[in-house]
């Protein structure tokens, strides 16, 4: 396999030099050592080894320390030229030798601001330092134009120090920057100490806050970020736990109900016996392929394609109340409207029908329920009603729990409780336009509502006397049954 290989690559004559045909030089990894002994040699490529981003940090590290490096030279260069008339014309401009020096001995270590503030303010805050005390000019003025330039300069460090230090290193730097102001305005001649000391005061508290509310900010930024960042955890942990409960409670209902019914007639009725395996195998094969679905949304990467296997919905009622009926509950569905609904309202519609007849097979103690689904322009009614034991909510369970997060975070109304005339009610609005949402901590119904509406035609498919669905008005003020919203499982 080697020397097919070999054979392959076109070779030159022995005793010359050249490039590969083929452009073999594009496919390889790295440069490429000389080989003579084969006929043929592979260049170098120079131009491979040199990485633009990687050296563009390394030249400013190197041009600022060099900076750094020429500061003694500039100390002992300042009170030279302090009387120098000389200049140098930088685009047209002319800057006078005797302040661009003292400039250039607080901004050369600025340029370790970004990687080592606190250096940079030492050196800056040493040159300032050393400026007032060994520059003096017949100029008093010249001398109080270095003293403020440069002084302005350490204390906009200062600022850089405490938006990128804690409290407990940038209270010390400003406390060792203004006591050094303070004393070097003793030894400048070009400006009054005592009025030059108010000044200073200002100027480094000035600069302290504003550095100080930069961290501050940029610290409460970084704990919202990560209140939001775990708030869309939680979320999303709700969010699937919902989801699996929804799935797996009413399956397991059905099957655990077609197996006692399988059980109990497997000698005497084979066929219903039949029957009940299958309604088993549907519902396992569904379960399953709602599980599949989930867990694959879950181990789906950032840059991974969406799953194309549809979500339940409204339209999915028909196959969720047979597999209710072959549980042993028969359902009448009255469905008005045909809106448009969204995806998240279908979903949430379709979980909460769900969830409810599961409750109904597991606790109603009857065969039949009504189920009401209403679409209109701006909302979305779902009711589900029994005439079974009714009774006290548990507290045992998360049904109700997972219904009334999923009515809540579409912005809706939900109401679950007993019926004054018998059995349980569950009433969810469900908003289609976010117009129609609840507002962020409004109460989801409240005095005089119906079902979490308010009374008086509240809801689609209500009439003018506010009765429900049913035709029959609720006792109380309240929702269903005249009792406070429930958020737990019967």
């Amino acid at each position: 396999m080697h020397d097919a290989g070999r054979r392959a690559l076109p070779r030159r004559p022995a005793g010359r030099t050249g490039h590969l045909d083929g452009g073999l030089r594009a496919y390889a990894p790295g440069p490429m050592p000389a080989r003579r002994g084969a006929g043929y040699r592979v260049p170098v490529e120079v131009t491979a080894l040199i990485r633009p981003r990687a050296t563009v940090p390394v030249v400013r590290a190197v041009l600022v320390w060099a900076g750094v490096a020429l500061l003694p030279v500039l100390w002992a260069l300042a009170p030279a030229v302090a009387n120098s008339g000389d200049g140098v014309g930088v685009v047209g401009w002319w800057l006078p030798v005797r302040y661009l020096v003292p400039v250039l001995i607080v901004a050369l270590p600025a340029g370790l601001l970004r990687r080592r503030p606190l250096t940079a303010l030492g050196l800056m805050l040493a040159g300032a330092t050393l400026c007032a005390a060994t520059v003096h000019g017949r100029d008093p003025g010249y001398l109080g134009d270095i003293f403020n330039l440069q002084f302005l300069a350490v204390d906009a460090a200062l600022a850089v120090v405490a938006a990128n230090r804690s409290r407990r290193v940038s209270v010390p730097a400003a406390g060792a920057v203004l006591v050094t102001q303070v004393l070097a305005a003793f030894v400048n001649l070009g400006v009054e100490p005592v009025d030059q000391a108010a000044l200073t005061v200002l100027a480094v508290a000035t600069a302290w806050i504003a550095g100080n509310s930069v961290r501050a900010r940029r610290s409460y930024a970084a704990a919202m970020r990560g209140h939001a960042a775990a708030e869309a955890v939680t979320a999303e942990r709700l969010r699937i736990a919902r989801e699996l409960h929804d799935m797996v409670a009413h399956s397991i209902g059905v099957i655990a109900i077609q197996a006692g019914v399988g059980a109990r007639v497997i000698d005497t009725q084979p066929a219903q016996a039949r029957a009940a395996l299958a309604t088993i195998e549907a519902a396992s094969r569904d379960t399953l392929a709602g599980l599949r679905r989930t867990l694959g949304a879950l181990r789906r990467g950032d840059g991974d394609p969406a799953p194309l296997e549809p979500v339940p919905g409204l339209v999915d009622l028909e196959r969720l109340i047979a597999a209710t009926g072959d549980a042993g509950v028969r359902v009448e569905l009255c469905s008005a409207g045909d809106g448009p609904v969204p995806a998240e309202i279908d979903l949430a519609a379709f979980r909460i029908v769900q969830e409810a007849l599961t409750n109904v097979v597991r606790h109603a103690g009857v065969d039949a329920c009504r189920v009401v689904v209403e679409r209109g322009d701006h909302a979305v009614m779902v009711e589900i009603v029994d005439d079974g034991r009714g009774g006290p909510i548990g507290v045992e369970g998360h049904g109700l729990i997972g219904m009334r997060e999923r009515v809540m975070a579409v912005g809706g109304r939900f109401r679950a409780g007993p019926r004054s005339e018998g059995g349980f009610r569950v009433t969810a609005w469900l908003p289609v336009s976010p117009q129609s949402a609840v507002p962020a901590g409004g109460c989801p119904g409240g005095a005089g509502a119906v079902g979490g509406r308010p009374a008086g035609g509240g809801r689609v498919g209500d009439g003018p006397d506010g009765a429900s669905s049913d035709g029959r008005r609720p006792a109380g003020g309240g929702g269903a049954g005249g009792r406070p919203e429930e958020v737990a499982e019967r």
